[in-house]
């Protein structure tokens, strides 16, 4: 489970649709770094992480209340997840001002 042993709480709000497994997979790597960058470097007191679906598109968002400051580096895990997202035809966003917790935002394409 993504979110079984993280130290801080994580609230979770998912649409209960199947989508196809590459969308998954790609969303599972979204939620994935996102949540343990806010527990390894972001120094959280909590997580919240939304998956929904319409017009076509799966987003998937995760913010936390942490530090702040992220950015997509090269060479970063960001950066990679930037790449895996455009890989599958989607767009990632990072909004991290410091000191403001960071928000991570990737759309997905996702047909009905």
């Amino acid at each position: 489970m993504l979110v079984r042993g993280v130290p801080i709480p994580v609230v979770l709000d998912v649409c209960p649709e199947p989508v196809p497994e590459d969308v998954a997979t790609t969303a599972y790597y979204v939620a994935s770094e996102a949540v343990a960058n806010a527990v390894k470097h972001a120094a959280a007191g909590g997580i919240r992480l939304r998956v929904t679906r319409a017009d076509g598109h799966l987003t998937v968002e995760v913010h936390d209340d942490g530090s702040g400051g992220a950015t997509i580096e090269p060479g970063s895990g960001l950066a990679g997840l930037a790449d895996r997202v455009a890989a599958a035809g989607g767009a990632l966003s990072v909004a991290s001002r410091p000191g403001s917790g960071t928000s991570v935002e990737a759309v997905l394409p996702c047909a009905s």
